[in-house]
């Protein structure tokens, strides 16, 4: 029949050429392209300020597991945050297997002009549907940083911050993050 859809299999996951990103969302493929510049140096100085005092413990509290482009298997979708974090009561241990099942405690997606309508709109959704407790949005051109919380199963927002700021933002309230650094050229 014309103007169905195709859901998309895992051997269309798997033909994607291993340097774009492939998620499946809502049944849908969705392939992206490595990340540029602005948002690769966002992601790198966000996992640095965050890496040592919450997953390492030095000089924060630790008790979490930081991971850079974690695959998660949520259901039947497969999306691939920037960045995501378990706290280490709820995930001990990194699991051996690509793709995680247990859905994260927090979540991060830094924007792209080609990611940001399905970053805010279908994953979203899906965080949501699956408990996460905490999503930030970094977008690099315009300097921001969007907090959400969890409330029932809607996002609630809890502030947005730009420019230089210096900002505690939850789940992470023990760091003063300095938002300058995630935009620093």
């Amino acid at each position: 029949m014309s103007g169905q859809r195709r859901e998309a299999t895992d051997a269309d996951l798997e033909a994607v050429p291993p340097h774009r990103v492939a998620e499946r969302v809502d049944g849908e493929l969705y392939v992206s392209p490595r990340p540029a510049l602005r948002h690769a140096r966002a992601q790198g100085a966000l996992h640095n300020a965050l890496y040592n005092p919450f997953d390492q413990g030095r000089g924060g509290p630790g008790g979490w597991l930081l991971l850079f482009e974690p695959e998660l298997h949520l259901g039947e979708d497969i999306l691939v945050p920037d960045l995501a974090a378990w706290r280490r009561e709820r995930m001990p241990e990194m699991p051996e297997e690509v793709g995680v099942t247990l859905a994260p405690d927090w979540i991060c997606e830094v924007l792209s002009p080609s990611t940001a309508v399905l970053d805010r709109e279908k994953k979203m959704k899906v965080y949501a549907r699956e408990g996460v407790r905490h999503l930030w949005l970094v977008d690099p051109p315009r300097q921001a940083l969007e907090v959400y919380g969890l409330e029932g199963a809607r996002w609630a927002p809890l502030g947005t911050h730009s420019g230089q700021a210096l900002v505690r933002a939850e789940p992470f309230t023990p760091l003063l993050l300095e938002l300058g650094g995630l935009w620093a050229r």
